[in-house]
C-alpha cells in the first residue's frame, strides 16, 4: 500500500523550482498534494500551530530548524543558495556604483518583504547591518524608510495576474525593491523598462534555504534527496538559484 500523498510546504520563491523538482523526480504525480507556498515565515507558523506537512524548503535555515528545535523534522539540510538583488524603476537610473547612495536618498521609496513573516525581510535588516558598517547611520536611515510591501497578510493587494514584486511597481507602491535574484527575471519580464542590480560584495548576506522531512513519508524524503542530487542542483540552478556546494 503507497503512502498518502506527501505535503510540501515551501517558500513563495520556490514555487516554479520545486514543480519542476517534483516532475523530475521520476515518482508518480500522485505522489504529492499540491504544493502550498507561501512566506516561509508564515508557513513555519502555521506548521507550529498544528498544520500537517512531510517537507518544508524553507528561503533560510531558521524557520524549519524552530520546527525541529519543538521535536518536529529532522536535521535541516542546505539544498540552495541565493543572492539580493535591488529591482528599480528605470528612473532611478541605479547602478552598482550608485545603488547604496540611491537607496539612502530621501526620495526614494523603498519596498521589502516583512521580517519575520519571509527570511526575505530579515536579509533586507541584516543588509541593512552591512550598510550600517560601511556608513554609520545608514542602516538606521535604511530600516525606517523601508515599506514592508511584501510576505505578511495584506501589506500590498498585488495587482490581478500579476506577481507580488511586480506588483509593487505597477501599482506605483515603490521605487525599488530589495530581492531575491532568482526572482528577478521574471519580474523585469512583468515590468517593462525594470532594471535588476545585484547587491556589490560589501552588502550581500549570502541567502541559505533549508528544507526538513517531518514524519515518514517515503516519497517526501525521496524529493529531499533528489533535490540535493546532481539533477536537482541543476534544476535549482536553472531557476535563478545557486547550488549549495562551491563558490
Amino acid at each position: 500500500m503507497r503512502a498518502d500523498p506527501a505535503r510540501i510546504y515551501a517558500a513563495g520563491s520556490l514555487v516554479a523550482p520545486i514543480k519542476e523538482l517534483i516532475a523530475a523526480s521520476g515518482l508518480p504525480p500522485t505522489s504529492f498534494d499540491t504544493p502550498v507556498f507561501g512566506p516561509a515565515g508564515l508557513l513555519g507558523q502555521r506548521l507550529e500551530a498544528g498544520e500537517k506537512a512531510d517537507l518544508f524548503a524553507s528561503a533560510d535555515l531558521a524557520q524549519p530548524q524552530r520546527l525541529v528545535d519543538k521535536g518536529s523534522g529532522l536535521p535541516v539540510v542546505p539544498f540552495a543558495r541565493n543572492t539580493l538583488c535591488v529591482m528599480a524603476k528605470p528612473s532611478l537610473a541605479l547602478t552598482a556604483e550608485t545603488l547604496l547612495e540611491k537607496l539612502l536618498d530621501p526620495a526614494t521609496r523603498l519596498a521589502t518583504s516583512t521580517a519575520g513573516a519571509d527570511p526575505g525581510g530579515d536579509y533586507a535588516l541584516a543588509v541593512f547591518d552591512r550598510a550600517e558598517a560601511i556608513r554609520p547611520g545608514a542602516g538606521k536611515i535604511l530600516q525606517d524608510k523601508a515599506l514592508t510591501l511584501l510576505g505578511s497578510p495584506g501589506a500590498m493587494v498585488p495587482v490581478a495576474g500579476r506577481s507580488p514584486g511586480a506588483s509593487v511597481f505597477l501599482g506605483d507602491h515603490a521605487d525599488a525593491l530589495l530581492y531575491y535574484c532568482s526572482s528577478s527575471p521574471a519580474t523585469v519580464k512583468e515590468v517593462p523598462g525594470l532594471v535588476s542590480v545585484p547587491l556589490p560584495s560589501t552588502l550581500e548576506v549570502h541567502p541559505v534555504y533549508g528544507l526538513t522531512v517531518i514524519g515518514t513519508n517515503p516519497d517526501a524524503m525521496r524529493l529531499a534527496l533528489f533535490a540535493l542530487s546532481k539533477d536537482g542542483q541543476t534544476i535549482l540552478v536553472r531557476h535563478g538559484l545557486l547550488p549549495i556546494a562551491g563558490p
